[in-house]
């Protein structure tokens, strides 16, 4: 079974959005199109579920994509796996990540560039509660790069092992995905994974030559217990399966492999 455990299906208008800050600020998106073209595409390639993570950069967002990714989800029963988010520190965070979590959805989004936050900042503690009590993970974007000034901030300044080391420690029963190998302190994060059993890293945009800082593949051949496949799938400046053709080409064992590509992200996020 293979699990992409990164990918964001938004909303038209605010893909559309993401689509121009990216042309602005980071690099050109090569699949423009809507989240059912995009399902079909990953069903077509041989994907057999895909977790969707949305997240907002704004209060009074969360609400709607939810809700979206939620339907999403209905329409496409055997392949969205539903995630939610919400923008830390709005009212009510702590009623919705409840709802949610005791319902439908199967893990929690946040970007720390994006909503402008460190993983050890107070304002983030609900979200921490709500993983340690529904025992679903968080996938939480706290390495420093991709570190671009569109995100209107230093990107060090909320981000890092450390203090994701901080916030797992105020919360010992929280689970944590760190998305792209937790560049550039892929080696913080993976010596971290020894002293916290919940913590894990995702593959997303690692492991296929396109940033200069990418971590060895070692740490794939290390750690295939705590490694989920995932993409960012659509918003990639290349075609949907480069970083799937990769892992394969590594020639894992073929449980490490099973592990890495769909083992993981299903006792995750179907325990």
């Amino acid at each position: 079974m293979i699990v992409d455990a990164h990918v964001h299906l938004f909303p038209d208008r605010l893909a559309e959005a993401i689509r121009r800050w990216f042309d602005a600020h980071a690099w050109s998106i090569e699949h423009r199109i809507g989240v059912d073209a995009g399902v079909a595409t990953l069903r077509e390639g041989g994907i057999d579920g895909c977790v969707a993570l949305p997240y907002v950069h704004k209060p009074g967002m969360s609400d709607a994509v939810n809700d979206f990714t939620a339907a999403l989800a209905l329409r496409h029963p055997d392949m969205v796996w539903p995630c939610c988010t919400v923008f830390p520190g709005e009212a009510g965070n702590e009623e919705r990540l409840e709802k949610a979590l005791s319902g439908v959805f199967r893990g929690v989004k946040i970007h720390c560039h994006v909503m402008k936050i460190a993983p050890d900042d107070a304002r983030l503690d609900v979200v921490w509660r709500a993983s340690a009590r529904h025992r679903k993970p968080v996938t939480i974007h706290c390495g420093p790069e991709p570190s671009l000034p569109g995100y209107g901030i230093d990107t060090r300044d909320v981000s890092g092992a450390d203090r994701l080391k901080r916030a797992l420690d105020r919360h010992p029963g929280a689970i944590a995905i760190v998305p792209h190998l937790g560049v550039d302190e892929s080696e913080k994060f993976e010596a971290m994974l020894r002293d916290y059993p919940g913590l894990y890293l995702d593959t997303t945009m690692a492991c296929t030559g396109y940033f200069p800082y990418e971590p060895s593949p070692d740490i794939i051949r290390r750690n295939p217990d705590r490694i989920l496949y995932g993409t960012d799938f659509p918003n990639l400046p290349y075609a949907w399966d480069r970083e799937l053709k990769t892992i394969k080409s590594l020639r894992l064992p073929p449980e490490d492999e099973a592990k890495v590509l769909g083992g993981n992200a299903v006792r995750l996020f179907n325990g």
